[in-house]
């Protein structure tokens, strides 16, 4: 194996087959076949799933995309609040144990996985209230357990069943509120920067991100926040503001999608920890997505808000994570 000197001054190394552990960004000269070569990360893409069984919109969900729940939401005519709650395994969706309050959540307030999760405050449309109550799934039924300290809908949440928060939402106005559960009561702790509810949420209690959200009645903001376990710190913006958008992964790897901006759409970006790369974008405009929040490789968005059908749809996406592949460069 020899140094081949070329570009800009950076040392190249050839091989006469491909290295063996191979890294994004990695450049190399393949000198059987004499072309210079690179890994690259493609763009993540969406794919269509399972129907609901009962359409809903402001609904939310969690868990991954072969193993998922969609809970609460605004049922099918927009005549009352959905008690039903439908387990997702990868292709379809069979409806298992009602919530015992039925109501939408207009943002991310479902944490956990299919065994064990939660679904955190919200708000009863016919009734025009918002909710504090927090119900517990146990993998086949819900009970009702410790309220959170200020009901409000429209906030967001991350974590899991026994340790989990809730931030920002919205009561008569817009709050900056957050909240921590430790497994046995809810603790408010140190606000936002920005005040704004319909938010996406990635990561968990000890380290997670607050993305784009609405700070006033029509305002949309691209403002990202980051949680070290003790305080929120302003990081790097999304790239497109919006609200009512859908957030999956970790504090440090991650997407956002959908939302408005003023209008709906099915916009998609990645974060890696650093810096948010524009994705490939859904095939629907929606708003107010329910999503499974567990893991940015591989999460689901059903129901939702849609200029399709904003009477309660049903549909479901699949979000599959960018690829990592050789190229060969062009060097004419």
């Amino acid at each position: 194996m020899s140094d081949y000197k070329t570009i800009h001054g950076i040392s190249i190394r050839d091989y006469t087959t491909d290295p063996d552990t191979l890294i994004t960004g990695q450049v190399w000269f393949d000198k059987t076949n004499k072309v210079l070569q690179f890994q690259a990360t493609g763009a993540g893409a969406w794919a269509t799933g399972g129907s609901l069984n009962v359409g809903g919109r402001y609904g939310s969900g969690f868990g991954t995309q072969t193993a998922g729940l969609y809970f609460t939401g605004l049922r099918q005519g927009l005549s009352a609040d959905r008690v039903e709650t439908e387990q997702y395994n990868g292709s379809s969706f069979s409806e298992v144990g009602d919530m015992n309050t039925g109501r939408s959540t207009y943002g991310e307030s479902g944490v956990g996985t299919t065994t064990a999760g939660a679904c955190i405050a919200g708000y009863s449309n016919p009734g025009n209230s918002n909710y504090a109550n927090v119900e517990n799934w146990n993998g086949s039924g819900w009970a009702e357990t410790t309220d959170v300290n200020t009901a409000r809908r429209a906030g967001a949440c991350t974590g899991t069943q026994a340790a989990s928060m809730l931030f920002g939402g919205f009561t008569s106005t817009q709050v900056n509120q957050t909240e921590v559960w430790n497994g046995s009561s809810w603790t408010e702790v140190n606000d936002l920067n920005t005040t704004r509810d319909n938010m996406a949420s990635l990561g968990v209690t000890t380290a997670a991100l607050s993305n784009g959200g609405s700070p006033g009645p029509t305002a949309v903001t691209a403002v990202v926040e980051s949680w070290n376990g003790t305080s929120w710190t302003e990081t790097t913006d999304i790239n497109t503001a919006r609200n009512a958008l859908g957030g999956s992964g970790t504090a440090t790897e991650g997407v956002v999608f959908a939302g408005r901006a003023p209008s709906k759409s099915g916009h998609t970006e990645r974060w890696n920890g650093t810096a948010w790369t524009e994705q490939n974008n859904m095939s629907r405009n929606v708003a107010y997505v329910g999503n499974a929040t567990a893991s940015g490789t591989s999460t689901f968005t059903a129901g939702a808000d849609s200029d399709g059908n904003p009477s309660a749809p049903a549909a479901c996406e699949e979000w599959n994570e960018p690829t990592i592949s050789t190229k060969t460069a062009d060097t004419d």
